[in-house]
């Protein structure tokens, strides 16, 4: 009986070390062995018969462990410290570091790849002020908000309408034993509109409960539930929530292998978790369905182009001669094949304020694309932008990459300290200091033309031959008064759009009649309303 107690005990911290670590079981990942390694310390802690000497009444050793477990111990850290050297350090490695990314394709100009928008359709809703706002609809109902907590938002295109979406998650474990079928519901908030927030606790008449996730405990728990289902020997990655075109909820979970010794993380799938049922179905990347956005998780992208760019002349490149980084991240956009991507600018090694390309890498296959022109990094646009309104003292969200008018350039919040959006910004991502800045995204689309337009398109030449010129004759005018700026609205025969303009435009603005004919040039895009690039008067120049 004395011998099977120490084994029993063995037995059940060596079950409560694989439950609640959930190591691995495969070549190049460090959870498994080092369980192996704590179980072997503690076997031996408990296999080595301890006693007091009656002579010096010290503690001394009466039954030394068996060899074969300090065998069993050396084995275990020359796995866990030398082999992870010989085969992954980018020392000996680097070529397998740098071609990871795969193959990177050459691009022309970036605003042939970012689709032309309009400004209803520009994302003003950043993942901070989501989580606000997903706070006041949830503190608005107080029974719910006492038991729950909002999750992580991610973002997502749902019906081809861009979304923030979160799960309501259990805010500690007496929560979760209340509630064990599943928090009620997920918290959507438009990321085009910060007044369209919603919580969704239906879909088709049918309640929500989620009851798989990150926060539950025992088998509730996401990890835990796929790591006793048939995946303790694969990495797992990225548990983000989605909601299909349908609004049912799931956890989209990428399945990845190490192809670089112990390093080079590689997507090679996902996981598919029903929030609700915790039905698990696995995909291959060229299967996913398409409402998923991502599969290549953020951190592993990352990693990738920093070492294609790092290790472009190797590992031994002391002058750093042509490498290059990454700006401030990655920035999930959408292209004008509607699909999402990894932005990012890629700037030398050194250099902080310009970048000397951008790179979109599909957030489903991997797939690359350098675009190799000048430009400004994020961080130098967001503190042009904050330089306009100095003395607001606002801060700049992330920018977003847009094509407006074929020109490439970064959009933005600009917020108060308590995080709300008081203002717009535009900054051409050619030429950080052509910015506009607005209390709507109209006044900032028209102030942002105006500088442009005034820069004589220097940052873009080519963006002439989008223009159109007209002579037409004015049916309406009228003008309004915003911020203390005059702007001139008038229709012209023959031409359904409305078109604007401001006395910095044309001194004539201000006394054209209905009846006169005018010349005006604008930029042809999707906004019903259109700012004009140049306005004259024929009328006042044949007086």
């Amino acid at each position: 009986m004395k011998k099977i107690i120490p084994i029993l005990f063995f037995l059940f911290i060596g079950f409560l070390l694989f439950y609640f670590g959930l190591p691995v079981i495969n070549y190049g990942f460090l959870g498994f062995p080092f369980v192996l390694l704590i179980l072997t310390f503690f076997y031996i802690l408990i296999s080595t018969g301890l006693a007091i000497s009656p002579k010096t009444k010290q503690l001394i050793v009466t039954t030394k462990p068996q060899k074969f477990l300090f065998f069993i111990v050396l084995i275990l850290l020359v796995y866990m410290v030398v082999f992870p050297l010989l085969t992954s350090l980018p020392m000996f490695r680097s070529d397998s570091y740098q071609k990871l990314i795969g193959k990177v394709a050459n691009g022309e100009k970036i605003s042939n790849h970012i689709a032309p928008i309009s400004i209803d359709e520009i994302r003003v809703v950043d993942e901070d002020l989501a989580h606000l706002l997903g706070e006041k609809v949830l503190g608005s109902q107080p029974a719910l908000g006492s038991q729950v907590e909002l999750g992580e938002f991610c973002i997502q295109k749902v019906n081809n309408d861009l979304y923030w979406v979160a799960p309501l998650l259990h805010s500690g474990f007496f929560k979760w034993m209340n509630n064990q079928q599943g928090t009620a519901g997920y918290v959507m908030v438009s990321a085009t509109n910060e007044r369209n927030v919603k919580l969704v606790q239906n879909v088709d008449g049918n309640p929500i409960k989620i009851k798989y996730q990150p926060e539950a405990y025992f088998q509730s728990n996401i990890e835990r539930l796929l790591y006793f289902n048939g995946y303790s020997t694969v990495g797992l990655a990225d548990f983000t929530f989605e909601i299909d075109d349908k609004g049912i909820p799931f956890w989209v979970v990428t399945k990845y292998e190490k192809k670089i010794g112990f390093g080079g993380n590689e997507a090679v799938g996902v996981v598919l978790v029903n929030a609700q049922t915790g039905e698990i179905k696995e995909h291959s990347i060229a299967s996913t369905p398409k409402w998923v956005d991502r599969i290549q998780p953020i951190r592993f992208i990352e990693e990738q182009l920093n070492d294609w760019g790092k290790y472009v002349h190797g590992y031994w490149n002391f002058s750093n001669a042509n490498k290059l980084q990454i700006t401030e991240g990655l920035t999930l956009v959408y292209g004008d094949d509607n699909k999402s991507y990894w932005y990012t600018g890629l700037t030398s090694v050194g250099k902080d304020e310009s970048a000397v390309g951008f790179v979109l890498v599909d957030t489903r296959t991997k797939e690359t694309t350098f675009y190799k022109q000048g430009g400004a990094t994020e961080y130098a646009a967001q503190s042009s932008a904050q330089g306009k309104v100095q003395e607001k003292g606002y801060q700049a969200s992330l920018p977003i990459p847009y094509n407006i008018n074929n020109i490439p350039t970064y959009v933005m919040t600009l917020k108060d300290k308590g995080g709300l959006v008081k203002m717009f910004a535009m900054v051409a991502i050619s030429d950080y200091t052509i910015v506009g800045v607005g209390n709507t995204m109209r006044e900032a689309l028209t102030s942002f033309k105006n500088v442009y337009n005034m820069a004589d398109n220097r940052i873009n030449p080519s963006s002439v031959s989008n223009k159109k010129l007209l002579t037409s004759v004015i049916t309406r005018i009228h003008n309004d008064v915003k911020n203390g700026n005059s702007f001139y609205y008038f229709k012209v025969k023959d031409y359904p759009n409305i078109f604007v303009g401001s006395s910095q435009i044309s001194s004539q603005l201000p006394i054209t009649l209905i009846g006169d004919t005018v010349k005006i040039s604008f930029d042809i895009d999707l906004e019903e309303v259109i700012d004009v690039s140049s306005f004259e008067n024929v009328n006042l120049k044949n007086k």
